[in-house]
């Protein structure tokens, strides 16, 4: 099958201003050399800590960001290289759910205004099939047409992500961005929205890059997943096999990080040392061997490349055989 988005070598840096007056600016790099293949009707899990360049990566690939350097291609058209003018038709297809849903809300607009919006500015309808379509919509995601002149302030975070997930559907996109949608969520609300997502996909057909860091989330939800540390994706697996058998030593500290109820099923835990590096001031070699308790003097000399470690299973480690090897206790 061939992939719906195939990303090559993405890189994205920001210019840092000094803290103080007469400081050079630093360069700080967001995303590094990030490559990965996503396939129709598939949930591409992206996890990692905070600032490690997750929700950077989502936005590159729409454009909401405009990356340094590599190659996005969706249904083989190169997006860096397309015009505003000829991309624009393209951004039905690509569409975005995002994190916080009080602030990706205009305030001053209505539930069917919002919703309605990208049906005007892709001229797919208006008058009478605007409505109806709107309210079509919103049936989709759990609200009615009671909803349509409410303002978002209105409603509680739950219902203002489902208005969200209702724009993004609006326009029939194949591909959806969702950048830890459920995360500003209360757990039971959290749920629903999950459940949403996934039935929305089935209906629709949809393919999802999933941001999130909540692992509980992506194991239900995503086929593969790929695991972000300091802008490069260190690990890429299938779901099922990461959650089984970690290959790159980051990956095993995120899953032994997460809660088990059940005693008899808990891994044994090994907190991870030291801080996360800063992004201005990468540590050379792998940028994990700092904190990495297999590290040895080719970690900090070499960058270890992405490469298939076992079946589908790919990670960026000199010494995966040693990783993942948890026990019971």
């Amino acid at each position: 099958m061939e992939p719906l988005l195939s990303v090559r070598n993405l890189r994205k840096t920001f210019t840092v201003s000094g803290q103080t007056p007469g400081a050079r600016a630093q360069r700080l790099v967001a995303v590094d050399g990030v490559s990965f293949d996503l396939f129709p009707g598939e949930t591409l899990g992206l996890v990692g800590e905070s600032g490690c360049g997750k929700s950077t990566t989502g936005k590159l690939l729409l454009r909401l960001l405009e990356a340094d350097a590599g190659e996005i291609r969706f249904a083989g058209e190169d997006l860096l290289a397309l015009s505003p003018r000829r991309l624009r038709p393209l951004r039905r297809q690509l569409q975005m759910i995002f994190q916080d849903p009080y602030s990706s809300l205009n305030p001053r607009m209505r539930v069917g205004q919002i919703v309605g919006e990208p049906l005007l500015v892709h001229g797919l309808a208006k008058g009478r099939a605007l409505r109806d379509e709107v309210i079509r919509l919103l049936g989709t995601v759990g609200l009615g047409a009671e909803h349509l002149d409410r303002y978002p302030h209105e409603f509680s975070g739950g219902q203002r992500q489902r208005i969200g997930i209702a724009r993004a559907l609006a326009v029939k996109p194949q591909l959806i961005v969702a950048d830890e949608p459920v995360s500003a969520l209360d757990l039971s609300i959290q749920a629903q929205v999950v459940n949403l997502l996934q039935d929305i996909q089935q209906q629709f057909g949809l393919t999802y890059l999933f941001i999130a860091h909540d692992l509980s989330v992506i194991e239900h939800l995503s086929d593969r997943v790929a695991v972000m540390y300091l802008g490069r994706i260190v690990e890429l697996a299938p779901a099922a096999a990461l959650y089984r058998r970690p290959r790159h030593p980051y990956s095993e500290a995120l899953l032994g990080a997460v809660p088990i109820p059940d005693p008899a099923a808990r891994r044994a835990f090994r907190p991870l040392q030291g801080e996360i590096p800063s992004p201005i001031n990468p540590p050379s070699g792998c940028p994990f061997h700092p904190r990495c308790p297999y590290a040895r003097p080719l970690c900090s000399e070499q960058t270890p490349p992405l490469e298939e470690k076992a079946s589908g299973q790919s990670a960026a480690c000199f010494f995966s055989e040693e990783v993942g090897k948890f026990r019971q206790v």
